[in-house]
């Protein structure tokens, strides 16, 4: 088990501590030293958490979440999809507390003079994970396409299908909620400009979402109106098989009974007339389908 591990950094005007694999141990320890509230140490514990914010006399808290890395290809739970950072702020400290390690913690320079800048930075760096996941989706999506209509759709799979609607969809909504706790921030005026563009930037990615997940459904739709074809083809060849056959087996069936007072099976051109009886019923039939344009 990885042990947790806890860094802080001493700017100008403020301290930064970031806690990572966190345990109740330490967070106790932090909640007692800077006067946290039990319940935000406890939604910091929890996994699966969704975004959230919260305004307390003294701080604010914050939780969002930032997509995996390295998504699952069968991944369809928040847990699988992304990972969470909380965030405790005033005009003094700043506490992030995270089970993941992310690489754009180590991004952070020392020029920034606010624990405002640093929330402001790593909320941006936060939004822009869930670019890389929409790409690949949206790769998917086109490729998949190009199968289904150029090459074998029996090549995709509905499980896949499924799997790519169903990450789009839960992203989509993960992001619905990231935008409604951003919008209930309150910054500095010299923050607003940075914040306006973190709330361009998650409109931008919802608007793009809504495209890949209407795609995905109509790529859904796509495959098993396909599937229904491939499936109505058979069936119609099939049929058309059964309407030569069915006469000329009635006919055989017929002859094939065993009387004894059976005339023609002594006429010695009774054979071949039965045969030209059958060649001229498998006629009629054909030209019927022609002329139906059922062929």
């Amino acid at each position: 088990m990885t042990q947790p591990t806890l860094t802080k950094i001493q700017f100008d005007n403020f301290v930064w501590i970031d806690i990572c694999q966190p345990n109740k141990e330490n967070l106790d320890k932090i909640a007692q030293e800077y006067q946290l509230d039990y319940f935000q140490i406890k939604d910091s514990l929890e996994r699966g958490h969704l975004p959230k914010f919260e305004k307390q006399p003294n701080y604010n808290f914050l939780i969002l979440r930032a997509f995996t890395p390295r998504m699952a290809s069968k991944a369809t739970t928040i847990n699988e999809l992304s990972h969470k950072i909380a965030f405790f702020y005033n005009g003094h400290k700043i506490i992030t507390i995270h089970r993941s390690p992310f690489a754009f913690l180590e991004t952070v320079k020392k020029d920034h003079k606010t624990p405002e800048e640093i929330l402001i930075y790593l909320i941006h760096k936060m939004v822009e994970t869930y670019q890389v996941p929409l790409n690949d989706l949206d790769e998917k999506i086109i490729q998949i396409e190009k199968t289904i209509f150029l090459q074998d759709y029996s090549k995709i799979s509905l499980e896949e299908l499924y799997f790519l609607k169903a990450q789009t969809r839960i992203t989509k909504k993960l992001l619905q909620i990231f935008q409604n706790v951003i919008h209930q921030l309150e910054v500095s005026e010299s923050s607003k400009t940075a914040l306006q563009d973190i709330k361009d930037k998650l409109l931008s990615l919802l608007l793009n979402y809504d495209e890949v997940l209407e795609n995905a459904n109509n790529l859904l739709n796509t495959y098993l109106s396909v599937n229904a074809q491939k499936s109505n083809d058979v069936m119609k060849l099939l049929t058309i098989f059964s309407a030569f056959f069915l006469p000329l087996t009635f006919i055989a069936g017929i002859y094939g009974m065993n009387f004894e007072n059976m005339p023609e099976l002594q006429w010695p051109l009774g054979y071949f007339m039965t045969l030209g009886v059958m060649v001229v019923i498998a006629l009629v039939i054909y030209f019927w389908f022609k002329r139906k344009r059922i062929l």
